[in-house]
């Protein structure tokens, strides 16, 4: 049976991989060293069956993420680990080059190492799915273009600078060392179980919590949003069918400003709590400094995925939203918990 290693299992994509995975009584090792945005809650039922394990590792550690991958053996390595928050990586950056860049580094290694040694059948069915951002492309000018594959990248941010970097660290190893990749960007995704710096998660519980809902600048930036199961779906197909060496962007054709997303956040809050006009959730949305370098527009081109792979997006977003929007209603023990654990939320307003 094919074995599964997925760092940043723990996250908010990689735990929807894993719970998925699980589903299906597969062999994985979820490998995370548990920070701020990690919450292994999200994988608890997961972790009951025998054939899922936690390590907890941090993943620039090359001497233990090495040992483990020795002792696992694992069939297919999907790379989730990262730090991937925009504002905290202006705020401070190093972490990210730490997990983003050296901790590609060290995984990459470690799998050139594990790999070198296989037998030559074993080699064959061997495959390491980096997962990326469309943040490393940069600005969309182009209002009616889309991000292709094989755009420059040209990333604003110190976190999608690190993507980039380990984006290329990726294809360098398959270039240099034969060892068999496929990188994937996402556009932005949504659901269930997403830390609450996010922005939709964000914007759902400043609102429960009577907080008043920041936009940055004009709120008219433009965001590609897919559901995070559709995500992991494509991961799942990718896994299955891509070619090695290639890049798939992965994105859910749906392009929405970001002041749009909270007004349907509010429109849904205002229906479910039966607020009168004067008492609406729309009367907290506020209008604050845009952050440095804020790019204005991101979409993804999915033609290639949907061609090569056979995947598409479920195109159901606002019935996603709404889904979502519930989940942080009927589970505000899940939240309260992680901004208990995660002080440094007080910086963008949330706390208990």
């Amino acid at each position: 049976m094919t074995r599964y290693l997925i760092t940043g299992g723990a996250g908010f994509i990689g735990s929807c991989l894993v719970r998925k995975l699980a589903k299906k009584s597969k062999h994985i090792c979820v490998v995370d060293n548990l920070s701020y945005s990690s919450n292994l809650s999200n994988i608890t039922a997961a972790l009951k069956k025998k054939n899922c394990k936690f390590k907890k590792i941090d993943i620039s550690d090359t001497k233990k993420i090495f040992k483990l991958i020795y002792d696992y053996k694992p069939d297919i390595i999907f790379n989730l680990a990262a730090e991937s928050h925009v504002d905290r990586s202006i705020d401070e950056n190093y972490p990210f080059i730490k997990s983003n860049i050296l901790g590609t580094h060290s995984i990459l290694e470690s799998t050139r190492l594990y790999f070198n040694n296989l037998e030559k059948k074993k080699q064959k069915l061997f495959r390491f799915i980096h997962v990326s951002t469309d943040e490393v492309y940069g600005d969309l000018k182009n209002k009616k273009s889309s991000f292709k594959e094989s755009r420059r990248f040209d990333p604003s941010s110190p976190y999608s600078a690190s993507k980039a970097s380990s984006d290329h660290l990726v294809n360098a190893w398959h270039k240099t060392y034969g060892i068999p990749v496929i990188t994937t960007n996402c556009s932005n995704n949504f659901g269930l179980y997403q830390h609450p710096e996010k922005l939709i998660p964000h914007m759902i519980i400043s609102a429960l919590m009577g907080k008043k809902l920041p936009i940055y600048g004009n709120g008219l930036q433009i965001r590609d949003w897919v559901y995070v199961e559709d995500h992991v779906s494509a991961l799942v197909k990718i896994c299955q069918k891509g070619k090695i060496g290639e890049t798939y962007n992965i994105g859910g054709n749906n392009q929405l400003k970001n002041i749009n997303i909270v007004k349907k956040i509010c429109q849904y809050l205002d229906e479910y709590f039966k607020k009168s006009k004067n008492e609406s959730f729309f009367n907290l949305i506020s209008y604050v400094k845009d952050r440095p370098a804020h790019d204005h527009h991101y979409a993804v081109n999915i033609d290639k995925i949907k061609k090569h792979i056979g995947w598409k997006p479920s195109k159901q977003f606002d019935k996603f939203l709404n889904k979502t929007i519930k989940w942080y209603l009927d589970n505000p023990s899940w939240w309260q918990k992680t901004l208990k654990k995660n002080y440094k939320l007080r910086r963008i307003g949330l706390k208990i």
